[in-house]
């Protein structure tokens, strides 16, 4: 049989793909020559008697998955369903009457209640109607604090991994009655049976023979999406295979750090897993495209890291033939795919592990807690890429990604630098220079309007129309700051006030330009509580 080599779709962080959008990410990665599409589905999908299960989020009708399902079936592509069964359930648990009595804490299900069970056999019920394959992906990582909250005050303190263990066993019991070949992520394993902080980290491996064996039918999955050490993917590789069972390993293709895609990190992460999975041994690889805070980042933007991946693992290294793969497939230059990547990567003071692309449109013109990073090339390097980009804008079936990249830089040659230029400008008291900047922010909005037009039609091409409204919230919330920052200047100038205290303070320059969530970078102050 034909190893694995996929794709996962996150379909969980508001981004929920159209059926149509998913049968052309199919078509588009079967012909470089991949074979799954896991299909990661939180809570947005339909389970018969629960209907706050995915209320509002987009979730699949049955008859969408099945529709998904036959299509791919049809092309040579296994549809894996991918739900959670212990954790990363949070957006559940906002039903707060409906599932309290199931909730341990943080966004976890309470283990070893019998309501729990009964709605994991929902789960599986409903994804065993809908899925023509018999694997699937049941989730149990990062359950952090597993067994600490309302279990603790019901059973008292107990064994985490024997917690985690013994739901592993119920769960494996639940899915086998409907045939079905489990697999988990091996994170908590891993931590619980070494007693490790990371499960990155070397472990004292004679600790796993204190540990009872896993349940038999189960395969574990090894993620890292982290590492370019060759030494550390070997050394996982080869623990995950201590619990005596298949190992499949999950890379990453970043579409999760902030707006703009990051191929050139996949693409270097990826040739290091992909060596040791082929000295050490897996049973399948597939790769993950996250939507962390909001997805969003297309999926088709990270088109060159799959095919890179793709053919990393056929053995081929060339990369003058991956380009020219890539122009057959897809009818673009992969070159002209890689200019996404310079929204990010700027040089400068920015952090490696973030997206400036993100944080300095979102950075606050008068609190400007990144301005710190900003440099005074960033500004041209913005202003010549979206010429670059926009090259490519509207043309052939990825002209859309081309206009929003490029609207994205066009105003972010502007935004980067300019509540810098604005704080400069105040404390120097150069009041010409702060008349220029005021008109500026009138001129950044229109380009903001018109960058949200774009994402709007782009989210809308691509998925449902849920979660959406998170981007309305920030998008518009971004410019009625700017307005209002604006409008304050010009009270300043025009004499109404006779300071603007934000501006007094002294800008701390902190290290904080790698926190790369909305909430982080928006402001200082509290934002729910």
């Amino acid at each position: 049989m034909e190893k694995m080599l996929g794709v996962m779709l996150d379909n969980s962080r508001n981004a929920v793909m159209k059926p149509d959008t998913i049968k052309r990410f199919a078509d588009i990665i079967k012909k470089m020559a991949y074979n799954t599409i896991m299909l990661y589905i939180e809570d947005t999908y339909e389970i018969d008697g629960h209907p706050y299960f995915g209320c509002f989020r987009g979730r699949y009708s049955k008859d969408e998955l099945k529709e998904i399902d036959r299509y791919c079936s049809s092309i040579g592509i296994e549809l894996v369903p991918c739900i959670q069964t212990l954790a990363h359930v949070n957006s559940m648990f906002k039903w707060k009457n409906e599932y309290a009595d199931i909730y341990d804490c943080d966004d976890i299900l309470l283990v070893d209640e019998a309501k729990t069970y009964e709605l994991i056999e929902a789960m599986v019920s409903s994804v065993a109607e809908c899925f023509s394959t018999r694997k699937i992906h049941i989730g149990m990582d990062e359950a952090i604090h597993v067994g600490l909250g309302k279990y603790k005050k019901l059973h008292g303190e107990k064994d985490r991994f024997e917690i985690i263990r013994g739901h592993l066993e119920k769960v494996c019991e639940i899915v086998k009655k409907y045939d079905f070949e489990p697999m988990i992520w091996s994170d908590m394993f891993c931590k619980l049976a070494f007693d490790i902080d990371d499960q990155f980290a070397e472990a004292d491996t004679s600790k796993i023979h204190e540990k009872a064996k896993l349940p038999e039918n189960v395969s574990l999955v090894y993620w890292d999406y982290y590492s370019t050490d060759y030494e550390r993917y070997a050394r996982n590789i080869k623990t995950n295979k201590l619990f005596d069972r298949k190992v499949y390993f999950s890379g990453g293709v970043w579409t999760w750090r902030g707006i703009s895609p990051d191929n050139t990190y996949s693409i270097e992460t990826t040739k290091v897993a992909i060596r040791a999975c082929n000295d050490c041994g897996v049973d399948g690889i597939f790769f993950t495209l996250w939507g962390d805070d909001g997805a969003e980042c297309s999926k088709f933007s990270v088109l060159p890291a799959l095919m890179y991946a793709a053919e990393l693992v056929r053995g081929n290294t060339d990369s003058e033939l991956i380009k020219s793969k890539f122009k057959d497939i897809t009818g673009y230059d992969f070159d002209s795919f890689m200019l996404f990547d310079k929204l990010i990567h700027i040089g400068g003071k920015h952090p490696s592990t973030a997206d400036p692309s993100k944080y300095l449109l979102y950075n606050d013109l008068f609190l400007g807690t990144r301005d710190y990073l900003c440099s005074e090339t960033d500004s041209e390097h913005y202003k010549a890429l979206s010429q670059e980009i926009l090259k490519f804008a509207g043309k052939d079936e990825y002209g859309y990604l081309f206009e929003f990249y490029g609207k994205l830089a066009d105003a972010l040659s502007i935004k980067c630098d300019l509540g810098k230029k604005i704080r400069e400008a105040y404390q120097k008291k150069n009041l010409e220079a702060l008349k220029e900047l005021t008109s500026a922010c009138t001129d950044l909005n229109k380009k903001l309007n018109e960058l949200f037009i774009c994402f709007r039609s782009n989210w809308h091409y691509e998925n449902k129309p849920h979660g959406f409204e998170v981007q309305d919230l920030r998008y518009g919330g971004l410019m009625q700051r700017i307005k209002s920052c604006g409008e304050r200047l010009c009270s300043y100038l025009n004499g109404d006030i006779a300071e603007i205290p934000e501006l007094e303070e002294p800008m701390p320059e902190s290290q904080n330009g790698e926190d790369w969530f909305w909430r982080d970078i928006v402001t200082p102050n509290i934002l729910s509580h």
